[in-house]
């Protein structure tokens, strides 16, 4: 009977990436409602930047609470609040994209609640990077930056299966050093953006936080690793 049932095209979704996807696109959705004049009142126009004024982030922030060693709610939240607020409703469709191509993927082998690890544990050690090594004067706000974590956990997939084939390992990392290429190419043609830090950022412990949430943990990659 189960072998005659007919098998979905597509692996389903992992919830919490679909749990992602609402409320990155709905808050994408009211920006666009807000500026058409459909929802809210003539400061709707203005709702993209009052959400940048704040719930991104700056240098600034970090400096601030350790200098004053204090480090109120309101300022510990940009360091993820910063991820739902997109430039541009063409930069928030290619961080959807991006964001179900990596969240299925990634989903067939990591457990949900080690996905949702993975992303918000990258997203913020991303706002880290970019407090300390950005200039002040920048802004952190947009959804690449856990998706970078995911892209992480995709190429420690990767780079699993090569190894255990004994394939070139190299190949990877393939993917984010053709991201990292783009990003180094539009650096130059419109101008440098110190966001790259936090992508790669994210992405280092995107990859890092998969040995310990991966199915079997750091147990069987240690375990791997004596093998060989």
């Amino acid at each position: 009977m189960d072998q005659n049932r007919p098998q979905p095209i597509l692996n389903p979704m992992p919830s919490v990436i679909m749990g992602l996807f609402v409320f990155i696109a709905g808050i994408e959705v009211i920006f666009v409602l807000g500026n058409m004049g459909i929802l809210g009142d003539a400061s709707a126009i203005g709702w993209r930047n009052a959400a940048v004024s704040d719930y991104a982030l700056t240098p600034a922030v970090l400096g601030w609470m350790l200098e004053q060693g204090q480090y109120p709610t309101e300022l510990l939240v940009r360091f993820v609040s910063y991820s739902f607020v997109n430039a541009s409703t063409v930069g928030a469709g290619v961080a959807i994209a991006l964001l179900l191509a990596m969240g299925r993927m990634v989903g067939q082998v990591f457990a949900e609640w080690a996905i949702l690890v993975i992303y918000f544990l990258s997203t913020i050690a991303g706002a880290l990077a970019f407090s300390v090594f950005a200039p002040d004067t920048q802004w952190l706000f947009g959804s690449f930056v856990g998706i970078y974590g995911l892209i992480g956990a995709y190429s420690f997939l990767n780079w699993v299966a090569l190894r255990a084939g004994q394939g070139p390992q190299a190949q990877a990392f393939t993917l984010i050093a053709m991201l990292m290429g783009v990003q180094l190419v539009f650096g130059m043609l419109f101008g440098s953006n110190a966001t790259w830090i936090a992508d790669l950022a994210a992405f280092v412990v995107g990859f890092g936080v998969s040995f310990f949430v991966a199915p079997g943990g750091l147990r069987r990659i240690l375990a791997a690793i004596r093998r060989d």
